[in-house]
């Protein structure tokens, strides 16, 4: 009996360092709409590799991504536009002094949707068309500028009913980057943000907000991200590029546009719309994880270096099927070494 007793004192740390081994780790996160698809599979792709280690990403939108990485309330953000240099000063000076990684993961895209009865060819959109229309100047289906876009297409005589988001939003920071690049005007007057002050047009909350309210809405346009465009079955326009060409977002077509960076600055930060090339899509954009440089947790902060050097592996092979371009090789390595940098 003495010896039974003893034996299973002995025994008793192993199943304590087994038990401790199986402890279940939870990583939370926050942020862009635009990804959460490839996002949400990653993450239960993993999951099913390592199940101890379980991932709960919100999908609120870039502006809540950087607002709750910045406050701590989550162990990394996401954002389809990058952290600007007052945002990263903020952080720091949250932060004890220290920064925040930007991390690309995929790219997208942005398009225009529409809800258009009777209309079944693929419209073409000029930049100076989606600038008017969201500045509030173009009005009608029919305006000249979309009819000379159009030719041969019966454009209605109807009002155009905008919808934007209401959150804050890379999505929204990535159509606004490029109009801001294409429009003085709107540059001007409204410029780059995940939140703007819209001059024109209806919110709706999130990328399923905005093509919800576009198809229960006749005549509306608004714009979202290419993956739920294509789940939605939603109709969407090409865009004139800035070598003249309408182009129809596409995996090349995202992916020609971020052949055109040459060199990627060494915190990640970089804009990839209205890019020359005619086949690249002008309205494309890398998406970023935000990432503390300072991470307390050993647990959490092995298990987060861990998963972004397999995002950067075998996660990139998933892109492809879910509608989003994967890094190029380039990128990749560079992004390989900064992982080293989270502490």
């Amino acid at each position: 009996m003495y010896r039974t007793i003893r034996k299973l004192f002995l025994l008793l740390p192993l199943g304590l360092a087994v038990a401790a081994s199986a402890q279940q780790v939870l990583i939370n996160a926050a942020g862009a709409t635009f990804p959460y698809p490839m996002y949400s599979k990653w993450f239960d792709e993993y999951h099913k590799k390592f199940p101890n280690l379980q991932f709960n990403y919100q999908s609120i939108g870039s502006g809540g991504g950087i607002k709750q990485v910045t406050e701590g309330t989550v162990d990394f953000g996401a954002s389809d536009g990058p952290m600007n240099d007052k945002q990263i000063a903020e952080f720091k000076a949250k932060n004890g002094g220290a920064g925040v990684l930007h991390f690309p993961t995929v790219l997208g895209a942005d398009v225009p949707v529409y809800n258009l009865p009777g209309i079944t060819q693929q419209l073409n959109f000029t930049s100076e068309a989606l600038a008017g229309i969201f500045l509030g100047k173009i009005t009608k289906w029919n305006d000249a500028e979309l009819s000379k876009a159009n030719p041969g297409v019966n454009l209605p005589a109807k009002d155009i009913i905008v919808v934007h988001r209401s959150d804050g939003s890379g999505t929204t920071y990535v159509w606004v980057d490029y109009l801001s690049k294409v429009s003085k005007e709107w540059e001007t007057k409204v410029g780059r943000g995940t939140s703007v002050n819209w001059p024109v047009g209806l919110g709706g909350k999130g990328n399923e907000g905005v093509s919800g309210q576009v198809k229960q809405t006749p005549y509306a346009l608004g714009y979202i991200e290419l993956v739920y465009a294509v789940q939605s079955k939603m109709a969407y326009g090409r865009v004139k590029n800035s070598a003249g060409v309408f182009v129809a977002a596409a995996l090349a077509s995202v992916t020609a546009a971020a052949a055109s960076v040459k060199e990627m600055p060494g915190d990640f930060r970089v804009s990839i719309t209205n890019t020359p090339g005619k086949d690249a899509y002008p309205i494309a954009s890398f998406t970023w994880l935000l990432i503390p440089e300072k991470i307390g947790n050993a647990t959490k902060k092995k298990a987060i270096k861990d998963f972004l050097a397999w995002m950067l592996a075998d996660g990139q092979k998933m892109s492809a099927v879910l509608g989003y371009a994967p890094l190029p090789a380039a990128v990749i390595a560079k992004e390989l070494k900064v992982i080293a940098r989270i502490s």
